[in-house]
């Protein structure tokens, strides 16, 4: 089926269950503990999901995905296809259409010069954008007038949903953020912490890597929402905190990604306060291999810059790597019926997954012999293989969380079997994922040989996502030490079958495309993939209205949650 046949028969409205909701603020406070806090609010400036998440509460995109992983409207008054007009028959541009009369928080009008404002920031050349793929491959975009945005492709786009659609790409206020271009982005601080929105939530006091204080949004779009007058939202602590404090001491109304073994998820759920809440998206714990040399001999502006990696380039080493973990006890081990063992990528929507032959298998015997038969041995006999001198010997690095430091325990422990040292280092979640240039500290930057995260992507097409392999989208000094391509991979081969992706609409072809990509990322040495992990949240039992959602934020419909009483 083409994907141009989909469009046209695309659902373009949307309309939630309504809330019996009194008036604006009529239920008082909520209050919301993401264990990694936030430590910026502006998307843009960071990959990190709890800053993309924070942020959806005050600004938004024209259009979002659902529960059902469904494009809906958000800012417009239906999603544009080729059935209606808005996409061109010959998939070279998408015209969305605002809605009339909305206003950003500040009373000011939401015009589609915002909107064109937005790409331009993201694309400035001089800038580091953490979201740049979302407009890969736009040739322009355009404004005729107040309320339309043209937004012309490269080439035919079978997919037109990357710019301004889901959490991780929202729109800026053009008068906030006109002085924040290209450079001089970062250095935005009142913009980046305070950012004036249209969502139902406005900023009061934002401090970092701690907690933010929201109000209700005055002139939010909706008369009577949201229900909530006032928000805490608490960053910081420990996973089994945030469970504790919703499902045990009823301290907090929402906790979000509660990375925690089955058992101990039980034993909170029973203390009777709140709910557990799960669903299986694109999620991947993986372990990213560090395509470029992280030592510490070189220059700030040259670690994770220059290549190759000393060892981690060979195919040996990181296959020999990867054939040593046992996928199926780290599922037992950090997320029971929460976690599937996965080699793929894209572990989710199945037409993009992969099935990657012995990855439910541990083989340390085949993992020596790869090594052996490479070369790779221990040639002074202190245990550690060396690849032409250079000692297999790894910096291993992950946020703080309990299954996080259990997996790098037992990790380690394997990795030791085949002849290589590990050293373990674990980081503050708001540090790690923060996105601050001057820290040493975050996954950009990746001073270390081997980190291990997770992210997803909003939406059920992965191309967007899955360009964050490409080649020029690796963090630089230049770039802020902004960009999706952790790993520093770079093919050519990979680059020329994402273009091909880019402008394929047959959809058996974009799944073929997509499972091809999926098994380079595994074959060529750009990570490791581990778990495929399914989202786990928690809300008290006295707030209605959550919908847990894994393909965008999962505070997408917070404008819509209440109190029972």
């Amino acid at each position: 089926m083409k994907l141009k046949s989909l469009m046209l028969g695309a659902a373009a409205s949307f309309a939630l269950a309504p809330a019996a909701f009194a008036e604006r603020g009529g239920d008082g406070e909520v209050k919301i503990i993401y264990w990694q806090a936030p430590s910026i609010l502006n998307p843009f400036l960071s990959g990190g999901t709890k800053d993309v998440e924070s942020a959806s509460m005050i600004i938004e995109p024209l259009a979002r995905y659902n529960e059902k992983g469904e494009l809906v409207p958000w800012l417009v008054n239906e999603v544009p296809t080729v059935a209606n007009g808005g996409v061109s028959e010959d998939l070279t541009s998408i015209t969305w259409n605002i809605t009339p009369g909305l206003k950003w928080s500040d009373g000011s009008p939401f015009t589609s010069a915002d909107v064109a404002f937005t790409y331009e920031y993201c694309t400035d050349p001089e800038g580091g954008c953490a979201q740049l793929t979302k407009f890969e491959g736009v040739k322009s975009v355009e404004t005729p007038d107040d309320t339309t945005v043209i937004v012309t492709f490269e080439g035919p786009t079978p997919n037109p949903y990357g710019p301004f659609v889901g959490g991780e790409s929202p729109i800026l206020q053009k008068a906030q953020f006109s002085a924040c271009m290209g450079a001089a982005a970062s250095t935005c601080t009142e913009q980046n912490f305070n950012p004036i929105g249209t969502g139902p939530f406005v900023v009061d006091e934002f401090k970092p890597n701690d907690v933010i204080v929201m109000s209700a949004n005055q002139n939010y779009r909706v008369a009577d929402k949201p229900a909530f007058a006032k928000v805490t939202f608490k960053g910081g602590g420990s996973a089994a905190a945030s469970g504790t404090a919703v499902m045990e001491t009823g301290e907090f109304d929402y906790a979000w990604n509660l990375q925690l073994a089955p058992d101990v998820i039980a034993k909170m759920e029973a203390g009777g306060k709140g709910t557990p809440v799960a669903g299986f998206g694109p999620l991947l714990e993986r372990i990213m291999l560090n395509n470029t040399n992280p030592s510490a001999d070189l220059g700030p502006d040259e670690r994770s810059v220059i290549r190759p990696h000393p060892f981690l380039s060979d195919p040996a080493v990181y296959k020999a790597m990867s054939m040593a973990i046992d996928r199926p006890l780290l599922v037992e081990v950090g997320y029971g019926q929460a976690g599937r063992v996965s080699c793929s990528w894209v572990p989710a929507p199945e037409a993009f997954a992969i099935d990657v032959e012995g990855c439910d298998v541990q083989d340390i015997a085949g993992a020596n012999k790869m090594l052996d038969d490479a070369g790779i041995v221990d040639t002074d006999g202190d245990g550690i293989r060396e690849k032409d001198g250079v000692p297999l010997s790894v910096l291993y690095q992950t946020s703080t969380n309990a299954v996080r430091q259990d997996f790098q325990a037992l990790i380690k422990e394997w990795w030791g079997e085949i002849g290589m040292e590990v050293e373990l280092r674990n980081i503050d979640a708001s540090v790690f994922f923060g996105g601050d240039a001057g820290s040493p500290d975050t996954f950009q930057k990746f001073y270390a040989d081997v980190e291990m995260y997770a992210n997803t992507f909003n939406g059920t097409d992965p191309q967007a996502y899955l360009g964050n392999g490409l080649c020029d989208k690796a963090p630089r000094p230049d770039s802020q030490w902004q960009g999706e391509n952790i790993s520093r991979f770079c093919s050519e081969e990979f680059d020329a079958l994402h273009a091909e992706l880019s402008a394929t609409a047959d959809m058996s072809e974009r799944s073929r495309i997509g499972k091809a990509l999926s098994q380079m990322a595994f074959d060529e040495g750009m990570m490791i993939p581990l778990v495929h992990r399914g989202r786990l949240s928690a809300h008290a039992n006295s707030l209605g209205g959550v919908i847990l959602n894994v393909w965008d934020s999962e505070l997408w419909n917070v404008a819509d949650w209440h109190r029972i009483k």
